[in-house]
């Protein structure tokens, strides 16, 4: 037969579905990316028929590549794979993908990206070509950027990519004075909420809106997995019995001279504590609490408040994304995101790109990156 060779378009339109299986491992992953896994025959047909697919499930466990392969078997020589991030070609908790695929004789390889973790980093599409196998990278690389831009953010800058998510009213707070919240967005909004916690691999308050709320920071209105809940309690102040503290999985990020009483009882709970230096202002500093978790395998943090933690944020400079819920309500005089930050000109303020608004019931949704922030 003769072996016809793929358009473009068609590249594209294997590339998404890899990418839709990916997006299947969101939540269980962590540290890893997300790697989805097509198998395609063109000795017969100019649009392919696919053999296999695949997709990273959990960490440890096999790589969207190996799935792949193991349900196509001998199916898979002369075919073409898709994959959104270059093939590994170091062991770690399982062997490279890249020695599976050579061993399956696959003649073509198509990527989205090539793979920023240095233990990789084009040794994968070295080695394959080298045992000549065509490589081909850059199919649809903005969306496999963004679809591991947590994990590229661990590799590239040392911390998890950070998404501040807060309801706000249509003057711009996000609480009444007194600091009560509930309710400022609509069931919509509060509902997309929870799916966004499961998109996350943290979610991340201050024990403010642990004493005020009480929130149990879970998923719980959609199907996904609860994140794990981080707690920045720079004196352990959070009550024994708080909700947060049950079904496990919660870590508190605290200061060096917290009660050691109130950290037994906490730990006793089941939580984690990490005792870290404060700065000047006595607080710890946003860029400190980003490397613990990174330490942790967080690639995605979402942080949903109080104002001075997701302020705190801000003003580092390590907010990567907004996602803000405007209800169509006025607080009048009440608390603020941003209170805590100071322009003295234009040119120092925070500008957006990539701005998206939808209706969601009665609320804007606003999603939204700054545009000082580091590109994908």
């Amino acid at each position: 037969m003769t072996l016809l060779l793929p358009g473009r378009k068609t590249h594209e339109h294997y590339m998404r579905m890899a990418l839709s299986f990916a997006l299947r491992g969101t939540g269980c992953v962590s540290p890893n990316p997300r790697i989805g896994c097509v198998i395609v025959d063109y000795s017969d047909t100019a649009d392919g028929r696919m053999v296999s697919w695949g997709y990273h499930r959990r960490f440890g466990g096999p790589h969207a590549e190996a799935e792949a392969l193991k349900k196509a078997g001998g199916a898979a020589r002369g075919c073409t794979v898709y994959v959104n991030l270059e093939p590994c070609c170091h062991t770690g908790k399982t062997p490279p993908c890249c020695d599976a695929l050579i061993e399956a004789g696959v003649s073509r390889v198509v990527t989205g990206m090539l793979d920023p973790n240095p233990l990789v980093g084009g040794g994968g599409k070295a080695k394959l070509e080298a045992a000549g196998i065509e490589f081909i990278d850059g199919v649809l690389e903005g969306e496999c950027r963004w679809l591991n831009r947590g994990f590229i953010h661990s590799m590239t800058l040392g911390r998890p990519w950070v998404t501040a998510k807060a309801a706000l009213s249509l003057d711009g707070d996000i609480a009444l004075e007194n600091g009560e919240s509930k309710w400022i967005s609509g069931p919509l909004a509060r509902k997309r909420a929870h799916l966004m916690r499961a998109e996350n691999d943290a979610v991340m308050v201050g024990v403010g809106t642990i004493i005020r709320d009480d929130p149990m920071l879970t998923v719980r209105e959609v199907d996904g997995k609860s994140p794990i809940k981080i707690v920045v309690d720079k004196y352990l102040d959070t009550p024994p019995d708080a909700k947060v503290l049950n079904h496990g999985g919660c870590v508190f990020l605290t200061g060096q001279h917290a009660d050691e009483e109130r950290e037994k009882r906490l730990i006793a709970r089941g939580a984690k504590v990490i005792r870290r230096t404060m700065d000047d202002t006595q607080r710890i500093p946003a860029v400190e609490m980003l490397r613990e978790l990174k330490s942790l395998g967080v690639n995605h943090l979402l942080i949903e408040g109080g104002g001075k933690l997701i302020g705190s944020f801000i003003a580092s400079g390590t907010v990567d994304e907004y996602s803000l819920f405007i209800a169509p309500r006025v607080l009048g005089k009440g608390l603020r995101i941003s209170d805590n930050i100071v322009f003295k000109h234009m040119e120092e303020t925070i500008s957006m790109r990539q701005v998206r608004l939808r209706r969601i019931g009665d609320d804007i949704w606003f999603e939204g990156l700054p545009t000082c922030s580091p590109v994908l």
